[in-house]
């Protein structure tokens, strides 16, 4: 009865989760030209060469704008609101009366054309100038009429003097410019600063129909990358959007987001816990990747097929420092196989409960 049993067993097919490595590659598949999947072991001879493949799963730039300086003062801009306030003292005041020595010109909107309306001077041309230079146009520009008028100008930017921060810290809104040297990290700290619930956060500023990205850390470690905003700029603070997939006889199974903005492999599986003591394969550890039509090559400068398994054996020093410095790409798939002694193992598991089930039926 025992030796059926075994024989049985021998037959079937052993529950365990991710397959093995030759399950996955097949043997001799890297050679094979027809094979659906191209197949890479990385090694400390070729890494450097595979880090300049061409870059998967994340379309950002990267791009980011150098740091100018403007002027303390800001300037009017079409939409902003202008108060003019406008003092007479002469008898025959073509705007004051007897009993009024001020006449208030209250929120006069900058026209699409930069102008403003003034009674007796008509529009005055005031977009890109400085609020003191404005009034002084202003006076200038009464003086024919009311020699003796003395004008106050108070300017409230508009929205396009303005900054939208829109998301990422704890009062998002939108900020008007105090003058032109207002920066990225000075508006995000009017916002209250980047939530510290985001992990690895990106900044990203949108200008004319463009968009730059920066990772938070960068912009923080380095005044060169605090740059000037300008009015009508939105900024975004958002989590770090990429990930990778973790499957197999790892720590975990799960979908894992960068911590910080370059990861390699080593580095991903101290991410997932690392391998499984009892059922990883140290020498079957792959990285499966996605490459696009365009992004292929036949000249061993990049893949030859969209579909590649990269693999590694860190069981040597030499498979240990290539996963040191081969990088993650986002949307990467991180898989850890099952060695062949877990099959073996279960084996005699079985059969030791096999036997100790048929020395007590005696």
């Amino acid at each position: 009865m025992t030796l059926a049993c075994i024989v049985a067993l021998s037959a079937c097919t052993l529950p365990r989760g991710v397959g093995m490595t030759n399950e996955i590659i097949g043997h001799g598949q890297s050679n094979n030209k027809d094979a659906p999947f191209e197949i890479v072991r990385v090694k400390r001879d070729n890494v450097v060469a595979l880090d300049a493949w061409p870059t998967t799963g994340w379309s950002g730039t990267y791009h980011w704008l150098p740091k100018t300086t403007g002027s303390n003062a800001p300037l009017i801009q079409t939409g902003d609101m202008i108060t003019l306030k406008v003092w007479d003292n002469s008898e025959n005041s073509l705007l004051t009366n007897a009993d009024q020595k001020v006449v208030p010109i209250s929120k006069v909107t900058v026209a699409p054309d930069g102008t403003i309306f003034v009674p007796y001077v008509g529009d005055i041309m005031v977009r890109g100038m400085r609020p003191n230079t404005a009034r002084k146009k202003v006076e200038d520009a009464l003086q024919p009429f009311i020699p003796s008028a003395q004008v106050q100008l108070d300017y409230e930017p508009g929205e396009s003097s303005s900054v939208d921060l829109v998301s990422g810290v704890a009062k998002p809104g939108t900020y008007p410019l105090l003058d032109r040297n207002s920066t990225v990290l000075s508006i995000i700290a009017r916002g209250g600063g980047i939530s510290p619930t985001l992990n690895n956060p990106l900044v990203r500023l949108m200008r004319n129909g463009r968009t730059y990205d920066i990772r938070s850390k960068k912009l923080f470690s380095d005044a060169r990358y605090d740059t000037t905003v300008s009015g009508g700029d939105k900024v975004v603070v958002q989590e770090d959007q990429r990930y990778f997939t973790a499957f197999g006889a790892s720590g975990k199974e799960n979908i894992v987001t960068f911590p910080k903005e370059t990861l390699t492999a080593l580095e991903a599986m101290s991410l997932v816990g690392g391998l499984d003591d009892t059922r990883a394969n140290p020498k079957g550890v792959l990285v499966l990747r996605e490459y696009t039509p365009d992004q292929l090559r036949q000249d061993g400068k990049g893949p030859n097929r969209a579909d590649v398994a990269f693999v590694f054996d860190l069981t040597s020093g030499e498979g240990l420092f290539a996963a040191r410095k081969f990088e993650i790409n986002p949307q990467d798939t991180v898989i850890v196989t099952e060695s062949p002694v877990v099959s073996v193992r279960t084996v005699f598991g079985l059969l030791n409960t096999l036997l100790i089930t048929g020395n007590r039926l005696k």
